[in-house]
């Protein structure tokens, strides 16, 4: 039986090499997809916090950078959610004399930082004493000793800085000189714990201080940002580690601040690699939000896979019915006939694995470029590619190469599984799939109402659950979809079409089963395409349009180093101006559930003076007065008030971005959350929550116009000095942490899977023109002309085009309206170029799957001996 099948396999791939081409490439692609998704996940499933200030460090003692939340969901045990955080939680300085006297330590160090401008640009200062934990070393001169002495580094420096030079610095909005005592080399040390540095300052990116003038500026008496432990010769890390784990515990010993209850807050003790996690803050963040993005969008692959490769199979099978009918009506047992086709398919599927698995690894690498060119990924996140991640490819080939023996057996079922006779008629679609397909509408309808009544994630989830489920359905209903197009396409087509519309009409009159394999494909392309670039093309419109009516501003002000405390108020005496309101960014954790299960959101928000802001940055306040915004309140958005059943005068609970838990009242709520925030806090509220009180802070400036302005931006630079003074700013706008990455990932998701889906129809279409030579090369033996054949052909490929079109555009914008409804109050918006974008390839690639494959037919006088050359 075996040397049965196997005849049957390699005769019936030699015979069909063209179909199982289009196979192969759909494999190939898969195979390629899924290994570099995969490889993504692994790699950042491995990902950490590049090591660079504590090199030489064998343990690093930091605070707790996470949050936590337990609750019970319904009929479990309790679950507990955790987020990371982004501002620094510090230690408390009690700390260090308990981690001295640790047996085995050699040093314990500690260490503080914080931005600082010099002549215009960033730069970050830290203690002297400290450097030694990265390994830096003076290459001239002497360590700081006097409040007014400075160390810089000298591997990033713009204009090189000399022994003795004086230059002024500016730390927390006030200008001091100093003078430059020593230059040190060594690792980049210039990145700050939980600091970004956009560029390098003109003396280097590190700027060392005395020790007690570096605490004194970091403006914390009372507590640490970290602390280096060196280790005594001879004692172990993990010995050590032990020690200092257990003297911590021993004095109860917490991180900063007031946490909410069940939210431990122990400090952290970080060796290896984990050491990094005391200086890249947004990276443990980053890395949750990646994962959890690559495996939604793995997911989303490997759904369309089984979609795309199920597809392809079925449809190059299903060319051969005939002849698997014909093999059961001579003898061919239903065991041999399965077996030949699984052999078939496997030994088209192991080759297209392997080619795909080879190519993933320079298509990870290529999206790891991306991912860094684009700035998705924070400073300091490293993605690891050990030597044996690089077998994650082959894991993902066997998964293809299952798909498609899966997907085999599928399509062969029904001919090994009648009787021989009955297996040489063509099966018409049963009444189980039309009632399967009505369901999954049904619930693809349900769910999309869903998302109306959720916010945020949920709704985006409920919305993506409704796409693929009406994807699914259109696929089941797609010959009785192909029938309702017809009666609606037939009559142009044979009232404007001639001939060759009125045989386009009857052929897809006759072969609707044919046509709705046809369509699927495009549905899938459309719809998906649509969703992923619909949903963020439409959150960034609402949200630039609300930020454009929101802005009132006619200047900005800001500094590196941070503005003077007293800056708003002395631009507020600036002669002719109108209005001035400090700007603070900064981030909340909102403790919630989700069906029923524990649930932590991390949102971007602003502080803000309060006194005037609605004629620099007017948030649309709805109910209550933004006047009233001091520490203790808050005002909330709109849609996030409705969720939480918020009101003027009722209470939200939140935690800050030090993980610190505070009881607020609410005094307002407003309607620009898109562009604004879900929360505004005032400024002194959320300055005390930050890492580095006015850090990235700016001013906002109401003026007159014309020369009333310019006369304005003159004082204003004269009231604040070493402030940049910036005219029509650009609108102020919130934006989520992982925005970047989701809009790169997504992109490269959408980019790959719809070229995927692209491939795909593009095989469909040229199976199903390939499988219908016969008949074409029959109407031309009939006497239909070639040019009536061509025009036929683009007929029925316009017709599959317009048809899957719709139907996909019609699965995309019901589950996009709802969730443009729930999130952003409004219509879905697709850019018209993209859309432009989706039918032109739609249209192009409908046309190539179905023109070329039917040249060897329309080619030549005699068209039996065209289509005999052209058979295989």
């Amino acid at each position: 039986m075996s040397t049965a099948t196997r005849l049957l396999a390699t005769r019936a791939a030699r015979t069909h090499r063209r179909a199982w081409a289009a196979v192969f490439a759909a494999l190939a692609l898969t195979s390629l997809l899924l290994g570099v998704f995969g490889l993504t996940l692994a790699s950042a499933g491995l990902g950490h916090a590049r090591v660079e200030r504590y090199a030489a460090a064998d343990l690093v003692v930091a605070g707790d950078q996470n949050t936590r939340y337990t609750a019970k969901p319904w009929g479990s045990d309790p679950e507990t959610a955790e987020a990371g955080l982004t501002e620094r939680v510090r230690v408390p300085a009690a700390a260090l004399a308990v981690v001295r006297k640790v047996p085995g330590v050699r040093a314990a160090v500690p260490d503080e930082v914080f931005p600082v401008g010099v002549g215009g640009r960033a730069g970050v200062g830290r203690p002297w004493g400290a450097a030694r934990l990265a390994s830096c070393s003076l290459s001239e001169g002497r360590a700081p000793r006097a409040a007014d002495e400075v160390v810089v580094s000298d591997g990033h420096s713009r204009q090189r800085v000399r022994l003795g030079d004086r230059v002024t610095i500016r730390v927390h909005g006030a200008d001091r000189p100093y003078t430059v005592v020593g230059r040190t080399h060594g690792p980049n040390t210039g990145t700050g714990i939980g600091i970004s540095t956009s560029t390098e300052a003109d003396v280097g990116t590190a700027v060392y201080f005395s020790t007690a003038q570096a605490h004194r500026l970091a403006g914390h008496p009372d507590s640490l940002a970290a602390i280096g432990i060196r280790a005594q010769q001879g004692v172990s890390t993990q010995q050590l580690y032990e020690r200092v784990r257990h003297a911590l515990d021993d004095k109860h010993l917490k991180s900063v601040g007031r946490r909410a209850d069940g939210d431990s807050a122990r400090l952290r003790v970080l060796t290896g690699n984990g050491r990094g996690a005391a200086e890249f803050l947004e990276v443990a963040p980053a890395r949750q939000e990646m994962l959890g993005l690559l495996a939604s969008v793995a997911a989303t692959m490997v759904l369309v896979a089984l979609l795309v490769v199920s597809s392809t199979i079925v449809q190059a099978l299903q060319q051969r019915a005939h002849e698997l009918g014909l093999l059961r009506a001579v003898g061919a047992t239903p065991r041999q006939l399965r077996g030949a086709v699984g052999r078939e398919v496997g030994r088209v599927a192991a080759g297209a694995a392997l080619v795909g698995a080879v190519g993933a690894v320079p298509a990870y690498v290529g999206l790891r470029a991306l991912l860094h060119a684009r700035g998705a990924l924070p400073e300091g996140f490293e993605l690891p590619l050990p030597p044996y991640l690089l077998a994650a490819p082959l894991v993902t080939a066997g998964l293809t190469i299952l798909v498609a023996r899966i997907a085999a057996l599928i399509a062969c079922a029904r001919t090994a599984k009648v009787r021989p006779a009955q297996a040489l008629r063509a099966a018409e679609p049963g009444t189980a799939r039309r009632i399967s397909g009505l369901v999954l509408l049904f619930v693809g309808f349900s769910s999309a109402g869903t998302a109306t009544l959720q916010h945020g994630a949920a709704a985006a989830a409920a919305a993506g659950a409704a796409t693929v489920t009406l994807v699914i359905a259109c696929a089941l209903l797609g010959p009785w979809i192909a029938q309702g197009a017809l009666r609606v396409l037939g009559t142009p087509m044979r009232r404007f079409g001639g001939p060759g519309g009125a045989l386009a009409a009857a052929n897809c009159a006759a072969s609707a089963r044919r046509l709705g394999a046809a369509i699927t494909p495009v549905v899938l392309v459309t719809a998906f395409v649509a969703v992923q670039l619909s949903a963020g093309a439409t959150l960034t419109h609402a949200g630039g349009g609300q930020a454009e009516r929101a802005a009132r501003a006619d200047l900005a002000v800001r500094a590196d180093g941070g503005l003077p405390g007293d800056a708003v108020e002395r631009i507020r005496a600036v002669d002719g101006v109108r209005a001035a309101t400090g700007v603070l960014r900064g981030t909340v954790v909102l403790a919630g559930r989700e069906t029923g299960s524990p649930k932590l959101e991390r949102l971007p928000v602003l502080g803000v003076t309060p006194q005037g802001l609605e004629r620099t940055l007017d948030p649309d306040v709805t109910g209550g007065d933004l006047r009233a915004l001091r520490p203790g309140t808050v005002a909330v958005g709109g849609d996030r008030a409705r969720a939480l059943d918020a009101h003027p005068g009722s209470t939200v609970t939140l935690r800050f971005g030090d993980g610190q838990e505070a009881r607020l009242k609410v005094v307002a709520t407003y309607e620009r959350a898109l562009a604004l925030g879900d929360f505004l806090f005032s400024r002194e509220e959320l300055a005390r929550h930050t890492a580095v009180p006015g850090r990235g802070e700016q001013v906002l400036v109401a003026t007159g116009h014309g020369r009333a302005e310019q006369r304005a931006a003159d004082a204003l630079a004269r009231a604040v000095p070493g402030a940049q003074v910036l005219r029509h700013p650009e609108p102020v706008r919130v934006e989520a942490g992982d925005q970047a990455l989701g809009e790169v990932v997504t992109g490269a998701a959408v980019g790959a899977i719809g070229g995927y889906t692209v491939i795909a129809v593009l095989s469909t279409l040229a199976l199903i023109t390939v499988g219908r030579r016969p008949e074409l090369t029959l109407l031309r033996l009939a006497g239909a002309g070639r040019g009536q054949l061509r025009r036929m052909l683009r007929l029925e490929a316009a017709a599959t085009a317009v048809t899957g079109l719709v139907v996909g555009a019609v699965a995309a914008s019901v589950p996009l309206l709802a969730f443009s409804l729930a999130v952003a109050r409004t219509v879905p918006y697709l850019p018209p170029g993209q859309a432009a974008l989706i039918v032109a390839v739609v249209a192009v690639t409908a046309l190539a799957g179905t023109l070329p494959p039917a040249w060897a037919v329309l080619r030549g006088r005699y068209p039996g001996a065209a289509s005999n050359s052209g058979a295989r």
